[in-house]
């Protein structure tokens, strides 16, 4: 076990970085440094830090126990994302930058109208607030447990310290930070996906081919799933459809994700960046999944079971755990420091994004900011004010986690997050793909309805459906509800006579 002053240690070290490389890149930063990065950012830059910014904290800790249980199936998802991420660069990327948006949802604006406008908005604002607030919740417990309890710490306290410390290098230069930043979590992240693959390779004295030939024949290492019908999670056209669709929606219709794209200079530029994170991060994702399959080998050599998580009084077992630890309490101090490194570097890559994109979105989506007459100086001081008080909201936000004390609850939060991106779906399908134009005061009923469907129907989705069960392709029939109030409610654009 780790000493909790070298994990003090590590973390101290690990922010000072972070804050230096605030201080040198927000030197004279104004509001379109913070917003857009002055649309000065070198794409290779963006391209590497993404990949810090996509893999969450959920994902790292997650992603390696999956195997277990879906083997390699996760990467009929990951090849789902290179579609994916092809749509993004050439059909919506192309949009934003002819538009020459700072928020994605003003394309809904220009589209349909302010009501269809504020609510794509408003529910990037739910989804990414719950979505933030559940990520940095989750690395919090595992400080709490190494670093803040063996202190006497309470939780509490370690979660203002955690927002603080985001506010303090993320306020001043915004994206124009946070692209840098990134690129150091993303490298966190994969020297300990290295460092651990080195380590387990060492305890068995496996060279490389040796590792390769023990995975690709071990019992977790099945990629392709084509005989268990529709219904099967592990489906590969499910999981491939389920991997396109999320990725359109959870990076081209998400504002955090597309911040950062918007701050490159030109569209030749973005695609670039889009192209090369999309390849570079589908081996990123196998690396993970080769982790994964080694730390289950390794368990059982030591007779290591799957660790158990308190949910409620009862002890689970949870495959969430079995990385941390294995990397915290077996493969020696320098993993652990690596892994906790890598821990907090995929959750803050994430929060610290989030939080600079929550703030954009406020300021031009909801005080209209670019059509504002106050001067920058006003501006500045009232981004500031948004700034602290989404931070304070993410505090509230885990403190309520915390309250509940219960994975169900918390993790249905989560998904209920999830629901949100359905309507934006919707919205920007029907935009894109149809001339039609809508009643647009009714947007937001039928992106309320969408949702509220489709939970009833994966709630009773067994019962109807002959015990079907819906994973990620509920969030297709929630785009698709949208789309069909918004077909209902619309009319063809009359044609202008010659």
């Amino acid at each position: 076990m780790i000493s909790p002053w070298v994990v003090l240690a590590v973390v101290g070290v690990y922010f000072s970085v972070l804050i230096i490389i605030s201080r040198i890149t927000s030197r004279n930063s104004g509001n379109e440094d913070f917003f857009i990065g002055n649309r000065e950012s070198p794409w290779y830059v963006v391209a590497f830090g993404m990949i810090g910014a996509t893999l969450s904290g959920v994902t790292f800790i997650s992603v390696p126990g999956w195997v277990g249980d879906s083997q390699f199936s996760y990467l009929q998802m990951a090849i789902g994302y290179i579609f994916g991420y092809l749509v993004i660069a050439y059909v919506l990327m192309p949009t934003y930058y002819k538009l020459g948006l700072t928020s994605i949802y003003g394309y809904l604006d220009q589209r349909f109208g302010v009501s269809s406008y504020k609510t794509g908005a408003a529910y990037f604002l739910l989804s990414r607030v719950i979505g933030a607030s559940f990520r940095l919740f989750l690395v919090a417990i595992v400080l709490q447990q190494y670093l803040m309890t063996p202190l006497g710490v309470p939780f509490w306290i370690t979660v203002a310290l955690t927002i603080i410390l985001i506010w303090v290098y993320t306020s001043k230069g915004g994206i124009k930070t946070i692209i840098w930043t990134d690129t150091i979590q993303t490298l966190s992240i994969i020297l300990v996906l290295i460092a651990t693959i080195i380590s387990i390779m060492g305890f068995f004295d496996w060279g490389i081919r040796d590792m390769v030939t023990a995975v690709s024949t071990s019992e977790n290492s099945q990629i392709f799933f084509f005989d268990g019908g529709w219904s099967d999670p592990n489906n590969f056209w499910k999981q491939f459809l389920s991997g396109m669709f999320i990725t359109i929606v959870m990076t081209g219709l998400d504002q955090d994700m597309m911040q950062k794209n918007l701050s490159i200079r030109s569209i030749g530029d973005a695609q670039k960046n889009m192209n090369t994170f999309n390849i570079v991060l589908f081996f990123v994702i196998l690396l993970f999944l080769i982790m994964g399959a080694l730390l289950y080998m390794y368990a059982e050599a030591n007779g290591i079971g799957i660790p158990n998580r308190i949910v409620g009084d009862e002890a689970v077992p949870s495959t969430d755990l079995l990385f941390p630890t294995i990397a915290m309490e077996h493969l020696g101090p320098a993993v652990g420091v690596l892994f906790l490194i890598g821990l907090i570097a995929a959750a803050y890559s994430s929060a610290d994004s989030a939080l600079t994109s929550l703030t954009t979105s406020f300021c031009i989506d909801f005080l209209n900011f670019e059509k504002s007459e106050a001067t920058d100086k006003k501006k500045e001081q009232t981004r500031k004010i948004v700034h602290v008080s989404f931070s304070i909201l993410l505090f509230i936000a885990i403190q309520i986690f915390w309250w509940i004390n219960d994975e169900a609850v918390i993790s249905s939060l989560f998904k209920v997050a999830g629901y949100t991106y359905g309507p934006l779906l919707g919205l920007f399908a029907f935009g894109f793909y149809s001339k039609r134009t809508i009643v647009d005061k009714w947007a937001p009923v039928i992106c309320v309805l969408a949702p509220v469907l489709s939970f009833i129907l994966n709630l009773n989705s067994e019962k109807w459906l002959n015990g079907y069960q819906f994973g990620f392709e509920l969030l297709l029939v929630n785009g698709a509800l949208t789309i069909i109030g918004l077909f209902i409610v619309s009319r063809k654009v009359p044609k202008v006579q010659s």
